[in-house]
């Protein structure tokens, strides 16, 4: 049955937004106190990371509610472009490098902020690999979900080193392709010249796969 057509799917989708849209809400509504109340732009660019967080989910949204053919068309480019842009989400964890103590503001406020923009970027990495998984679970049996997910996950991990420490964006794919492809195959086959980099991947890779896996079994406690 397609995902479209099932009523219990509709609502509870209806409700993730309705839920997610108030807690970015939130986030949007710290950003701009801390502007009124500064003067200061300092952490506007929280604003266009959640906006990057959004996309995996819009994505994930649109193949969870296409039926047929036109999922069957949507799933490839679409599968890639979510895969592209889905680091963006859990990526807005490490905009927590940017707490300090600044004047004008309590810190405490800062920490609120950067956790509130941060949780809902996990929150949308969450929700939309919760869709993605259940794609591929659907054709290929509950294992390939989990193996797909970790994957994703695992490689979320990596693609937040090239984001925080490298400085590459989803874009760089089409803007900076021969650049963005050395550093990834140099690291590849060096990988004992990068610690770093693995170290920064598996970490974060884990600590996600930790937390998705938490967040789906609290979603269903009776479950055998």
């Amino acid at each position: 049955m397609a995902l479209s057509s099932s009523p219990s799917f509709s609502r509870s989708r209806l409700t993730l937004v309705f839920v997610l849209a108030s807690s970015i809400a939130l986030s949007i509504m710290l950003v701009v106190g801390r502007v009124l109340l500064t003067g200061k732009l300092t952490f506007f660019f929280l604003i266009w990371n959640l906006f990057l967080a959004l996309i995996p989910f819009a994505i994930s949204t649109l193949l969870g509610i296409s039926a047929g053919p036109l999922r069957a068309r949507l799933l490839v480019p679409a599968g890639a472009a979510w895969l592209l842009f889905f680091p963006n989400a859990p990526y807005i964890l490490t905009d927590l490098f940017h707490l300090d103590a600044r004047p004008g503001i309590p810190l405490w406020y800062d920490l609120a902020l950067i956790l509130s923009c941060a949780w809902n970027g996990l929150m949308l990495a969450y929700a939309s690999l919760s869709d993605m998984q259940r794609l591929v679970q659907q054709r290929l049996g509950v294992w390939a979900g989990w193996g797909f997910a970790t994957v994703a996950l695992l490689l979320s991990g990596f693609g937040i080193y090239l984001g925080r420490y490298l400085r590459f964006n989803s874009w760089d794919v089409l803007a900076n392709p021969l650049t963005l492809f050395y550093d990834i195959v140099n690291r590849i086959f060096h990988p004992f010249s990068f610690p770093g980099t693995w170290g920064v991947t598996l970490v974060f890779g884990l600590f996600l796969l930790v937390g998705y896996s938490t967040v789906r079994l609290l979603g269903h406690p009776h479950e055998e």
